[in-house]
């Protein structure tokens, strides 16, 4: 944990932040660690992290998209409806990064990036907001034993909701996602994820319109 703090505070203090960045570090992270949340945890952060590192590269203001894979999933809860997860993340990234010091315009591009993790849908030419969303679904091209570990945890974050409905809606979340043009827009990130990422789709979507399987 000293290590991602570590991180969070290079990273907020090379946008300008201020005192009081440590604590702020801990509180996405706290935020991170909240009982109902099995797979959007500090796991998924340090994942998303990690290809934004290896891929810094790729975008224009890497920092930033650091700072919005920081602020993503800050707010999540299973029961809220539509986009207000994302809506209320970037609200509070826009919030706590001016607090801090960050200037304005840079806390208003970290609160954009943080919203398109909402549909995930990328406008061409924006680097940035490529090198976010497709860190952000980086899951979905995982092994298929690993993909189902993701896609059990998200289940367990929804066990609120009985079975069929869960069915239905997990089913809607799949087949919106494959309508995408394409689930990663960084050539090198879409290259060795975009099938594999694919077929883990349909093969779960399959399960999830088929019959339910005895004694679920």
């Amino acid at each position: 944990m000293t290590d991602l703090l570590d991180r969070w505070r290079a990273v907020a203090r090379g946008a300008g932040a201020g005192r009081g960045s440590t604590q702020v570090g801990e509180q996405l992270l706290a935020r991170r660690r909240e009982p109902h949340r099995h797979y959007h945890t500090v796991a998924h952060l340090t994942a998303v992290l990690d290809v934004v590192d290896r891929h810094a590269g790729l975008a224009d203001r890497a920092d930033l998209v650091r700072l919005a894979a920081w602020c993503h999933d800050a707010v999540y809860d299973p029961r809220a409806a539509g986009d207000a997860n994302e809506r209320d993340s970037a609200e509070l990234a826009r919030s706590v990064l001016t607090g801090l010091g960050v200037p304005a315009p840079a806390a208003a591009e970290v609160r954009r990036l943080v919203l398109l993790t909402a549909g995930h849908l990328v406008a061409p030419g924006d680097r940035d907001g490529a090198l976010l969303c497709d860190a952000d679904l980086a899951v979905l091209a995982a092994p298929p034993a690993a993909y189902d570990r993701y896609a059990a945890a998200i289940r367990r974050e929804y066990a609120h909701v009985p079975e069929p409905a869960f069915r239905a809606g997990r089913a809607g979340v799949l087949t919106g996602l494959l309508a995408l043009p394409a689930l990663y827009r960084l050539p090198p990130l879409a290259s060795r994820w975009e099938q594999p990422a694919r077929a883990n789709l349909r093969r779960e979507l399959e399960t999830l319109t088929g019959p339910p399987v005895s004694g679920a």
